[in-house]
């Protein structure tokens, strides 16, 4: 061991933080979190205590940092951010969502409302990821048959306007548009269709469906009927949309779940976003595991990590299982019964099709890859001393002591190898 590093570990802090290791060039090796940063770091020193991976990291680590932070939570925030950082090769990593789509809003005047896979931060709203494209086309399409929106990329700033600098487009005579270009919707009127909008892509659609039956009832009492219709059809899309949402439960609203399924190489997170009983989000990310680490400390970070990438306020968090932290102003609970706990089980269930899909994807792309995998993961189930390549199964049967009959049947790398089976009719 590294003179200066038997040092520093006699010298550890016993206060939650984050600690660092480096390699001789200086690079950062690990990051990790602690709420007893001395009786952490130092187990990484036990060899009775460590697997094999995490001996091959502590083998290179020559020095240490620490830093101490008021809270546990303080510190799994600070590891995030530090992983994010430096991307430290031994540390688990969140798959790169970049890909997946955002709603946007964009901030200008009369805002537009579009679909986009880049993130800029100019202070327009965001929504999402959506692990499922589909699902976002779809809500924008409810969105503008409910609303009339501007698509063009104009800047209506009020004083453009006021010269009557633009003329309305065939979206306004199409009823696509109320023609803000032109002065003929203000700036106020838009922002109440944005506001309900906003709680539709939130899931809260009381709002929405308070501004059409206004809108029908006005029209109607105006003798408006060809226009009351379209305010009763455009009730009916939004209610359609809402009951193709999954209902899971109506005493169920604004709660977090997570579930998590696991093997040697990978950990498999699912999430869901509840509102008002029903899922309005689905997500589900790989996560490679670098060491030995154990579903409790990986579902701790992609907590942190997926609840910031969703931004997520949520005060409660249904998860499988017990974790070791607590976050401020949030109640972690863990259901045993009803339908708190068969949302977590459906949790779980999609993170292990996801686990079964990648899987598949891995056997096509590369089967040897998927092959040895599944060998790995055979010996250390069965515990044997070495991979199981090739599995033979024998079974007899006999009709009440006569005619005696054994079968052979063979496996090799985990298939049916159906050419090698044997049928033995036993003489003696």
């Amino acid at each position: 061991m590294h003179s200066e590093l038997e040092l520093q570990l006699k010298t550890l802090p016993s206060e939650p933080g984050v600690y660092r290791y480096y390699d001789k060039k200086g690079e950062i090796l690990y990051v990790g979190k602690a709420k007893n940063l001395k009786n952490r770091v130092l187990s990484y020193f036990n060899k009775s205590q460590i697997g094999y991976k995490t001996r091959m990291m502590v083998s290179k680590i020559v020095r240490l940092e620490t830093t101490v932070v008021n809270s546990e939570y303080d510190a799994l925030l600070l590891e995030n951010n530090l992983i994010k950082e430096y991307q430290p090769f031994y540390n688990i990593l969140l798959k790169d969502d970049k890909s997946y789509p955002w709603i946007c809003i964009k901030k200008e005047p009369f805002p537009r409302i579009f679909l986009t896979r880049n993130v800029i931060k100019d202070g327009s709203e965001y929504y999402g990821p959506y692990a499922k494209v589909k699902q976002a086309k779809t809500l924008i399409e409810v969105i503008k048959n409910i609303y009339k929106l501007r698509t063009c990329s104009l800047n209506l700033a009020p004083e453009k306007i006021k010269e009557g600098k633009y003329k309305v487009c065939l979206e306004y005579h199409i009823k696509n548009c109320a023609g803000p270009c032109e002065g003929l919707e203000s700036e106020e009127e838009y922002a109440q269709k944005l506001n309900a909008i906003r709680g539709i892509i939130k899931g809260e659609f009381k709002a929405a469906r308070e501004y059409l039956e206004a809108e029908m009832y006005n029209y109607a009492a105006k003798l408006e009927f060809e226009n009351a219709q379209q305010s009763k059809e455009k009730l009916q899309i939004l209610e359609n949309y809402q009951t193709h949402t999954t209902i899971v439960s109506s005493n169920i609203n604004d709660v977090d779940v997570f579930g998590i399924i696991s093997d040697e190489a990978a950990a498999y997170v699912n999430y869901f976003k509840i509102k008002n009983g029903s899922i309005i989000q689905s997500y589900t990310t790989e996560i490679k595991k670098m060491l030995d680490e154990t579903d409790e400390e990986i579902l701790e970070e992609a907590l942190i990590e997926i609840r910031n990438k969703f931004n997520s306020t949520s005060t409660e968090i249904f998860l499988p299982f017990h974790l070791n932290i607590e976050i401020p102003h949030v109640k972690l609970i863990v259901p045993k019964l009803g339908d708190k706990k068969r949302i977590v089980e459906l949790s779980e269930k999609n993170a292990m099709e996801y686990r079964v899909e990648k899987l598949k994807q891995v056997q096509i792309v590369d089967p040897e890859r998927h092959t040895n995998r599944i060998m790995a993961e055979m010996k250390k189930l069965l515990r044997l001393p070495e991979e199981p390549r090739h599995i033979e199964g024998f079974d007899n049967s006999n009709i009440q002591g006569t005619n005696p009959v054994s079968a052979c049947v063979v496996f090799k790398d985990g298939k049916p190898s159906k050419a090698d089976y044997r049928i033995f009719h036993v003489k003696t």
